[in-house]
């Protein structure tokens, strides 16, 4: 949900952002709860009422207008709480990010796989977003696009809120030119280049996608780069930015993406298994800029295998 709208269209809540992390926001509705407090207590049953006390106290939750919401305060519905988030054993993510291009526009960063673009779930700290944010110096940077956590390779970051819609909107409009490369089983009897198009919607579990009857709502251009036995290197260039969308037409194809723990569908292990990485990377991308006009085209360093899997017998 967004700020309400402050001085010179700055956020109004009065919180300031801690230790790279801007303060979560949630909707108070209609209702007859007897103090905010037990509101939230309700709304949110993993954190304890002595938490949100304890908040408070420290003058971490206030409304949109930066008044600061007390333990006593009547609920009063219609209106904007603000807080910090923060996870008491946050799991350490041991990759790095890198920084490629910087200007007073964009932030190019090479995200690592296994480390989330922005904070969710049991992750603040071990977030992209929140490292480029400490090291930098930049309380306002945001993501312009996402990839998953699984993922690895390019992410950019506006820098200007002001600017942030006009970059938004090329990622809207499908004018940013996206190429990502995967190590894949090949499989005969598959004629590349192809472009797959499925319409993708929720699947069960909540965290899974799954390819659906009904028009297409999502778009591949696949083609292969290299093969080895029964395996192959794939160039995967997205139209269209529907979540999990590559490895959904992947799996669709009968080629997973190399160690893929979500399709095919496998139950997921609560620890992640540093020493096989989802093979997939963000490799590249091109357009043109909606604030200076220039040309963009960045690549990642990373990569992928250094070769393809060894050819199985038979």
């Amino acid at each position: 949900m967004p700020a309400h709208a402050g001085v010179n269209g700055q956020p109004s809540h009065g919180l300031p952002t801690r230790d790279g992390v801007s303060p979560s926001c949630v909707g108070l509705p209609a209702g007859d709860w007897p103090s905010i407090t037990d509101f939230l207590v309700q709304r949110f049953p993993a954190i304890t009422r002595e938490t949100w006390l304890q908040r408070m106290r420290d003058g971490l939750v206030a409304d949109e207008f930066g008044v600061p919401v007390t333990a006593e305060r009547p609920y009063r519905g219609h209106m904007r709480v603000y807080y910090y988030r923060a996870l008491e054993d946050e799991p350490r993510v041991p990759f790095e990010a890198s920084v490629l291009y910087q200007d007073e526009h964009l932030v190019v960063a090479d995200k690592p796989h296994f480390l989330p673009v922005t904070p969710s779930g049991h992750y603040v700290q071990e977030t992209l977003l929140v490292r480029l944010k400490n090291r930098l110096g930049l309380a306002g940077l945001a993501p312009l696009h996402r990839i998953d956590r699984e993922t690895a390779g390019l992410v950019l970051f506006s820098v200007r809120p002001a600017d942030r819609d006009a970059y938004q909107a090329l990622f809207r409009r499908h004018e940013v030119a996206k190429h990502y490369e995967a190590i894949a089983p090949w499989r005969e009897g598959i004629v590349f280049p192809l472009l797959r198009q499925s319409r993708i919607v929720e699947g069960e579990p909540f965290f899974r996608q799954q390819e659906a009857p009904g028009p297409a709502n999502s778009e591949t251009h696949i083609s292969v780069l290299e093969t080895n036995g029964g395996w192959a290197r794939y160039a995967l260039s997205p139209v269209t930015g529907k979540k999990h969308q590559l490895r959904v037409h992947m799996h669709a194809l009968g080629i997973p993406i190399l160690n893929d723990r979500i399709y095919p569908p496998v139950h997921p292990t609560p620890d992640d298994d540093y020493s096989r990485p989802l093979q997939l990377l963000a490799k590249s991308m091109h357009f043109t800029d909606p604030v200076t006009g220039r040309q963009r085209s960045f690549q990642t360093r990373l990569s992928l295998l250094a070769g393809l899997p060894p050819a199985t017998g038979g």
